[in-house]
């Protein structure tokens, strides 16, 4: 302390704190305790000098958690105390650069309250801007090139604020302190309208172009508009021939679309929305949220389109999270389809002559901005089970927000790269506590998408500045990110292979911080084995060095290997094949008599040989055989559609009554195996007794979920585990969710399930890091004592 009394201290703090108005938030907060210094951004975070009385200084110490900006998050505050210097005020100093990148990146963020009123009011110089935003909304991740996070490293680079914007981003007191997307109408990014033919048809008037853009919508034409993280496709959610007709040039006929709402919409009078599932779809992170269709919603005459979602419970719906957002849908109808702006199978667009160049063929007007989009990012898609929120796609507004991964030991991974599966790939980068997992990337199958993938890495790589000191990746040797990771062992960097469903029962451990050996429930469609066949309905004991399986479902042939996954109806051929052989044939049942015999004929003869018939345990085939032999999907055009369709049919007053019966039995390799007979036979004399396909369909799930639990505690009574992971895309299906996760707690077991990442495959790659961390330690320690033991 100084001879005067004042103390000085100098802080770091790290977390997200970049970008959401912390260091004019600790101007103010200085300013109220009397208090000198400086703070700066640093590429750790944030640099603070502070000193004074030391009440005051200990009073403003106490004040920083528990004041900060909503959109800020701090994960480490270390203060150390140093002498004072020659201050008489507080000011805010340039970002200093430094060797080490370890500030954290806030995700993009909804529109604020504050801007969207500024944005309604007709005196407001920003009346009507669709780019407005200040400290606590707007574009991050998607507009950064580099860090720390400064206007010279995003895409408004080449937007020179007025004089009147750059006074409010100099004024530590106004909103918009370095805001980095700071604009106005005089010196911002514009809207502008094309045909797809590439003609502007506005005359050069955002105003125009956006007023326009919203008749086009009325009148039932499909508007292709450029938001934050890539571009949207929309059309009248109202109008049925609109909506077929993008389904028609969009080539997607049965996948729902998703739906954006305008906040006092009509359309929540026909979903089931609860307190949880309003906070969420109302967060800054604005998600798409899965609700629950109303009965009426499901009937004609509601308003809306009856082909958004077909044989589907739920309706995917979005608040709007950008002003433009907000202004179509206050000009235009209140209710639009919002569906992803790609080719098929490609991934999104976020350039404007890409755009047109892309699907010029699907969209009949192109709403663009001069705004670059620097980074590509889907829209998060997220529901609520039992209270809790859980991902299906973790991505805009969430990504690159890291996972603490704080194991129990003292262990910490060291910076290693998990490449995540073939299907909603994301990737997964860690550092110290954290794992950062990449927006979603989609599924690895075009060469845009293998670029994308790789652009992914490199950006990330560079906005955390981590270099991987080794590589995790599936064992599938046909996925484009096995052979990246490959590439990489190449160049010198250690490779770790790891099991599908192992990475997937290590990912909830990683979220939930659980060490030691617990037991894992992984239900999925499809995982390569160690034993070459294909997994995805399998009760395992695990560590993070290792697994055992100790359960499994029956192995089913896949007829045709791949066709069969879009070809429900070779998977129920499988199924009643397995139980009955070529008495198939001979079966009076609706969906035999279905068939064209001569293919019939030929998958049984494929069966007998052998030829081409992969084998899998997979809980996702298993489903699409139940739900072509009961005849409500046969074939399907996107992935899960059948075992949706399959819930959606399900009586649920049907759901907690009597299952079929099953057994359990011993394989040649000690495993124990989920007899697929007897429920088989039960399912197929009902179908013969005319029982409704809606009370089968319910117990299937009934009998899928009490063989799970069954096969689950035989294994815990044996081990002495009553810790268990519940991990795989099956679990997104609330029925078995919820039956599942009750019945293992009647039971005694702690459960753990996913609520920070993708229970599905976009949470591999952080398993997939967590196994390898745990290996890479293993074989560390091994060489470490092994001159020792000798």
């Amino acid at each position: 302390m100084g001879a005067s009394g004042i103390a000085a201290k100098k802080i770091e703090i790290s977390g997200v704190v970049q970008g959401v108005g912390f260091r004019p938030f600790l101007f103010g907060l200085a300013c109220a305790h009397h208090l000198c210094g400086h703070v700066s951004n640093t590429a750790f975070g944030v640099a603070l000098f502070i000193q004074g009385e030391p009440k005051h200084l200990d009073a403003f110490l106490l004040d920083i958690p528990e004041k900060k900006p909503p959109l800020s998050q701090i994960s480490q505050m270390v203060s150390t105390d140093t002498q004072p210097l020659a201050l008489t005020d507080f000011t805010i100093i340039k970002s200093r650069d430094a060797r080490t990148k370890s500030a954290l990146i806030s995700p993009d963020v909804g529109v604020c309250p504050d801007c969207l009123k500024e944005m309604q009011a007709p005196a407001d110089r920003r009346f009507e801007y669709p780019f407005i935003n200040c400290t606590n909304c707007g574009p991050r991740y998607t507009i950064i090139q580099d860090i720390p996070y400064d206007r010279p490293n995003t895409s408004m680079t080449s937007f020179a604020m007025c004089p009147d914007c750059r006074k409010e981003y100099e004024n530590p007191l106004n909103r918009r302190f370095h805001a980095q997307p700071n604009a106005c109408p005089v010196c911002g990014p514009r809207v502008f309208l094309m045909d797809n033919k590439g003609k502007q048809v506005d005359g050069d008037d955002p105003a125009q172009a956006i007023a326009l853009a919203a008749q086009f919508l009325k009148q039932g034409k499909i508007v292709a508009v450029k938001g934050l993280g890539g571009f949207h496709l929309a059309v009248d959610a109202a109008n049925a021939t609109a909506v077929d007709l993008l389904r028609q040039r969009k080539k997607r006929p049965h996948k729902p679309f998703a739906l954006m709402a305008a906040r006092h919409s009509s359309l929540f009078k026909h979903v089931y929305m609860d307190g949880d599932e309003k906070a969420l779809l109302e967060s800054y992170h604005r998600p798409i949220v899965l609700l629950r269709k109303k009965a009426l919603a499901q009937s004609v005459g509601t308003g809306l389109a009856p082909n958004l979602a077909p044989d589907n419970p739920y309706l995917g719906i979005m608040l709007p999270y950008t002003p433009l957002h907000d202004l179509l849908l206050d000009k235009g109808p209140d209710i639009l389809v919002m569906t992803s702006g790609n080719r098929s199978g490609d991934p999104l667009s976020i350039d404007n002559a890409d755009a047109l160049d892309a699907f010029a063929h699907i969209a009949d007007y192109f709403l663009l901005h001069n705004r670059d989009i620097y980074f590509r990012a889907d829209d998060a898609i997220a529901k609520i089970q039992q209270g809790k929120l859980r991902f299906l796609r973790r991505s805009r507004g969430y990504a690159p927000l890291p996972v603490d991964i704080t194991p129990p030991t003292d262990d910490k991974p060291a910076n290693i790269l998990g490449c995540g599966a073939g299907m909603k790939s994301t990737i997964c980068l860690t550092r110290d506590r954290y794992a950062f997992l990449s927006p979603h990337i989609g599924d690895l199958e075009s060469v845009q998408v293998h670029n994308f993938y790789k652009e992914t890495i490199e950006h990330m790589q560079k906005i955390l500045d981590i270099r991987p000191v080794c590589v995790a990746h599936d064992l599938h040797p046909g996925y484009f990110s096995t052979r990246f990771a490959k590439r990489l062992g190449d160049q010198g960097i250690p490779l770790i292979g790891v099991q599908h469903h192992h990475a997937h029962a290590l990912s909830c451990m990683a979220e939930n911080h659980l060490d030691g050996t617990v037991l894992a429930l992984t239900l999925d469609g499809t995982g390569l084995g160690t034993d070459g066949h294909i997994w995805g309905g399998e009760v395992l004991t695990c560590t993070y060095d290792g697994f055992e399986r100790r359960v499994r479902l029956d192995y089913l042939p896949m007829p045709g290997g791949d066709a069969a996954v879009r070809a429900p109806w070779r998977m129920a051929v499988a199924l009643l094949y397995k139980v009955y052989g070529p008495g198939i044939m001979d079966l009076d049942i609706p969906f035999v008599r279905s068939l064209d015999k001569h293919k019939l004929a030929f998958l049984i003869q494929m069966m007998d040989r052998q030829l081409n018939c992969p084998l899998t345990s997979s809980t996702g085939r298993l489903f699409d055989a139940v739900s072509a032999l009961l005849m409500i999907c046969r074939d399907v055009s996107y992935d899960s559609q059948a075992a949706i369709a399959l819930a959606a049919a399900a009586d649920v007053e049907e759901a907690t009554r009597t299952a079929y019966p099953f057994g359990m039995k011993t394989g040649a390799d000690g495993c124990r195996i989920m007899d697929t007979g007897p429920w088989v036979r039960q399912m197929v004399a009902d179908i013969k007794s005319g029982v409704p396909r809606g009370r089968i369909a319910a117990r299937f799930h009934l009998t899928l979920s009490r063989m799970m639990v069954d096969a689950a505690a035989t294994v815990a009574q044996e081990t002495g585990l009553d810790r268990i992971v519940l991990s795989g895309g099956v679990f997104n299906n609330d029925m078995i969710f919820s039956q599942i996760t009750r019945m293992l707690g009647a039971k005694g077991f702690k459960v753990y399930t996913h609520s920070i990442v993708p229970c599905g495959d976009g949470g591999i790659a952080l398993g997939q890091a967590m196994a390898a961390a745990a290996l890479q330690h293993k074989i560390f320690y091994h060489e470490a004592h092994e001159g020792h033991e000798e």
